[in-house]
């Protein structure tokens, strides 16, 4: 029991744990390690003392003491002269004996992660890691490139962060605009993390409630901000949907085919006063249309209604791909072309992807896997099924997938 209740606190709260350390101490690499060393002796002292009252403070607290031990040792080691005792308790201190409220410094430190010292390759990954606890393979996947590339844009970047001594606070304003896209993008990544799990069930679940209050928040501040209002809009579509993203067996529902009677129509009605918002400032950005089309899908009312394949499409030729020639644009692209022109034609097109650049992508090889299927390829099939099954998917996803690669034995 103590293992479920240690597991169960890292994904509620340790990366907001390892936010407030890290604006505590000014130290990226302090904050990990002491969340790292609190983890390590709950799992010692937990089976024997039994679980605390409240996991998560427990462990903000012992990881606050290791790291300030850490930082005594670090200025020992180097001869300086030992930090003056620590103050007494402040309001913010005394309040972390409560339940749940450990304080919440994750949207400074996103800001920290996207300031301009850092590369821009790793500002979003560099938050994804640290402010939302994304593992290196994660994060690796997400961006489609290499995990030891990855370890080392991490390393230089915390370096870096340390070097320039980047402020811990929230910019000004007038300094948003030069953070912001590496902001979004990381509020983006983290919840499709949440997102993937049709369920709601998995470890980065947590996520889309998250999402949707830090959406809120940025438009709140930037209100004339039109990718800010897409992305608030595009979250909120989403979650409409996640009512009927599952079966009654627990199996993946694909988009297509969910009843659109079952989505939240508060939400999407939320979702189209952003994109209204955003529209109406003239904006021709990538988030803007992704949330148009999903805007498209919530359109939808029923399931006697045809699917809106035609304009999906006509999106992704139209305004998402003349905006760059992004690889996974075009994956979902082959998905939409799939029902216009069949599946063969998406074959044609998946097959001008580098495979090797989507090899560690599942959603590639569940399209191909589809695809495949559909053309009659059943040997292909069945091993491109496989290779999804082998990352290892959310339940709802890896029942749906499972009952897909058994409907290929009588084919």
């Amino acid at each position: 029991m103590s293992g479920a209740a240690l597991d169960g606190a890292v994904r509620a709260a340790g990366a907001r744990i390892t936010a407030a350390l890290a604006a505590r101490y000014r130290d990226l690499d302090l904050a990990e390690d002491g969340f790292a060393e609190a983890c390590s002796r709950a799992a010692e002292t937990w089976p024997r003392d039994g679980c605390p009252r409240d996991p998560a403070a427990w462990l903000y607290r012992t990881a606050d003491r290791a790291a300030l031990d850490a930082l005594r040792r670090r200025r020992v080691r180097e001869r300086l002269p030992p930090e003056p005792p620590p103050p007494e308790p402040t309001a913010e201190d005394l309040m972390l004996d409560d339940a749940n409220l450990i304080p919440d410094e994750r949207l400074r430190l996103i800001f920290v992660c996207c300031h301009p010292a850092v590369a821009p390759e790793a500002r979003a990954a560099l938050t994804l890691r640290l402010v939302c606890g994304l593992t290196v393979a994660e994060i690796a996947r997400a961006f489609l490139v290499a995990e030891p590339t990855l370890s080392q844009r991490l390393v230089r970047a915390k370096r870096k962060i340390a070097e320039a001594g980047v402020p811990f606070e929230i910019p000004r304003p007038e300094a948003w605009a030069e953070r912001l896209d590496a902001v979004l993008q990381t509020l983006e990544i983290a919840y499709a993390k949440a997102h993937e799990d049709a369920a709601g069930a998995g470890r980065h679940a947590g996520y889309a409630q998250e999402m949707l209050d830090l959406t809120w928040v940025l438009t709140e501040l930037l209100p004339q901000e039109p990718e800010a209002l897409a992305l608030a809009a595009l979250v909120r579509y989403a979650e409409a949907r996640r009512p009927a993203r599952v079966d009654e067996t627990g199996a993946m529902v694909p988009l297509s085919e969910q009843d659109p009677r079952l989505w939240r129509r508060p939400l999407i009605e939320a979702a189209n006063g952003y994109l209204r918002r955003a529209a109406a400032l003239d904006s021709d950005g990538r988030r803007c249309w992704q949330a148009a089309l999903h805007g498209t899908w919530c359109a939808r009312r029923s399931l006697d209604q045809p699917a809106p394949w035609a304009g999906i499409l006509a999106l992704y030729d139209d305004a998402l791909l003349t905006l760059g020639d992004d690889p996974v644009i075009r994956l979902n692209r082959a998905v939409a072309l799939a029902e216009i022109a069949g599946p063969e034609a998406a074959l044609r097109q998946l097959a001008m992807l580098d495979p090797e650049k989507f090899a560690g992508f599942p959603p590639y090889h569940a399209t191909r896997a589809d695809l495949l299927r559909r053309t009659g390829r059943i040997d292909e099939a069945r091993a491109a099924y496989r290779s999804v099954l082998a990352f290892d998917p959310a339940p709802a996803e890896r029942l749906w997938l499972e009952r897909r690669l058994a409907s290929l034995d009588g084919a």
